[in-house]
C-alpha cells in the first residue's frame, strides 16, 4: 500500500511541475515574440550606422581618429561578457562562461565587464580576474537610452589608454532553437568591409573629428543596444525550448508512472482475490 501512495505522490509532484513548466514556456514564448520583432527594427539603423563609419574609416587616412585604429598584439582587454540573471534555459549561460573562460586562458591581460548576474557570480569569486564593471538584468534595460551608463562606462575605459580593444562575447539569436556564440570587436571600431562604399570627396560640418566621435558614440550605443536585444531574444529562445522539453519529459515521466501505479494496484487487487478465494477454500475443506 505505502508503495502504491509513494507512486502517487511522485505522479501529483510530476504533474504540479508540469504546470509549472508549460506556463514557463508559455510566458517566454510570449517574450520572444517581442524581443524578435525589437531586434528586426533594430538591425537596420544599426546597418546604416556602419556604413557611414565605413565611409568615414576610407577617409580618415592622414591622421589616423583612435576610435578606427586596429588595435595593437600587446596591452591589456576589456572583454564584456553578457549572460541570464537566471537559470533554467538550457545551456545559455552555461557556453557563454565556457566560450569566456577559453577567451581569458588565451588572453592572459584581459579585465571583465560583466552584463548579467550569471556572469558576476561566476566570476566574482577568482581573485585572478578583476571584475571593472557590473550591470544588471538586461531586461531592465527598455530603451536605447537606458545604455547610456554602459556606454560612458566602456568608452571611459578605452580612452584611459588602459585598453587595446573591448570585445564582448554573447548569443546572437537566429531562431527560438538555434543561437549564435559570437564574439565581437566593438572598440576600435572596425566597421564591416565593403566595395559598395563610396570614393566621393564630402566637405565635413563642424569638422571630420567630431564627426566620428559623434558617430563613434552613437555606434558603440547601437551596437550595446542591438548585442543585448539579441541576447535578450537568445535567452527566451533557449528558456522556450528547454521548458517545452522538461514539459514534454514531464508528460512521458507520467505516463511511465500511472502504467506503473495501474501495474501494482492490479497486481494487489489480483493478490487479494487469491488471498479470499483461498481463505474461503480452506473454509469450505
Amino acid at each position: 500500500m505505502a508503495n502504491l501512495r509513494d507512486l502517487r505522490n511522485r505522479i501529483t509532484s510530476i504533474k504540479n511541475t508540469k504546470q509549472i513548466t508549460n506556463a514557463m514556456k508559455m510566458v517566454s514564448a510570449s517574450r520572444l515574440r517581442k524581443a524578435q520583432d525589437t531586434v528586426v527594427r533594430a538591425r537596420p539603423y544599426s546597418d546604416y550606422v556602419d556604413l557611414m563609419l565605413r565611409i568615414l574609416q576610407k577617409k580618415n587616412v592622414t591622421n589616423p581618429h583612435p576610435m578606427l585604429i586596429s588595435p595593437n598584439k600587446d596591452g591589456r582587454i576589456l572583454l564584456i561578457v553578457v549572460t541570464g540573471d537566471r537559470g533554467l534555459c538550457g545551456s545559455f549561460n552555461s557556453t557563454i562562461i565556457r566560450y569566456a573562460n577559453q577567451y581569458i586562458r588565451e588572453n592572459s591581460q584581459v579585465d571583465l565587464v560583466c552584463i548579467g548576474r550569471k556572469a558576476y557570480d561566476t566570476y566574482k569569486k577568482r581573485s585572478n580576474l578583476k571584475i571593472v564593471a557590473h550591470f544588471g538584468s538586461i531586461t531592465e534595460i527598455k530603451d536605447i537610452s537606458d545604455l547610456k551608463q554602459i556606454r560612458n562606462e566602456v568608452i571611459n575605459l578605452f580612452f584611459s589608454m588602459e585598453y587595446q580593444k573591448v570585445d564582448v562575447i554573447y548569443n546572437e539569436f537566429k531562431s527560438a532553437i538555434q543561437q549564435n556564440l559570437t564574439c565581437k570587436q566593438i572598440m576600435p571600431i572596425i566597421p564591416t568591409e565593403s566595395d559598395e562604399v563610396s570614393t566621393i570627396d564630402f566637405l565635413y560640418e563642424p569638422n571630420e573629428t567630431e564627426i566620428i566621435e559623434e558617430l563613434g558614440t552613437r555606434y558603440v550605443s547601437v551596437e550595446l543596444w542591438r548585442i543585448l536585444l539579441e541576447s535578450n531574444a537568445a535567452e527566451q529562445g533557449s528558456r522556450m525550448t528547454a521548458m517545452d522539453n522538461a514539459t514534454n519529459n514531464a508528460t512521458d515521466l507520467i505516463e511511465q508512472l500511472s502504467l506503473l501505479y495501474n501495474r501494482e494496484r492490479q497486481a494487489q487487487i489480483t493478490t487479494e482475490i487469491i488471498e479470499v478465494a483461498s481463505g474461503a477454500e480452506a473454509i469450505q475443506q
